[in-house]
């Protein structure tokens, strides 16, 4: 088997993901992408294994499955993010995402000052 079709499929595939990434302000599609990279590396631990006599069998089949474990994991992970995400800014935008503000411990309103001098 040549193992030339394959390695450029999964760079293809790799490269697609990264441009996904770098590109989309979606925060799902975003996740979209990075499965369709851990996809391309699973293609590349496949055919590595097909191809190269590695002394223990079937190690790069092992490694893909863990990395499907992962991505699996890293989906639920982030799906429950991007949820979280829309419940408090009502957008999946990865742009609007503030990266700095610390979170305001009374949830976004103003705190209520009692004035003891009013009886208040």
């Amino acid at each position: 088997m040549r193992p030339v079709i394959p390695y450029v499929t999964a760079a293809l595939l790799f490269g697609l993901g990264v441009y996904g990434v770098l590109r989309r302000r979606n925060a799902v599609l975003v996740l979209m992408s990075v499965e369709l990279m851990l996809n391309a590396v699973n293609l590349i631990l496949v055919t590595a294994d097909t191809t190269a006599r590695a002394v223990l069998p079937h190690s790069g089949q092992v490694f893909a499955l863990f990395v499907i474990v992962l991505a699996a994991a890293e989906i639920g992970v982030g799906l429950a993010i991007v949820l979280q995400l829309y419940r408090l800014r009502a957008t999946v935008a990865v742009d609007d995402v503030p990266l700095t503000e610390s979170p305001d411990p009374v949830g976004g309103r103003e705190p209520v000052v009692l004035d003891a001098e009013a009886g208040r």
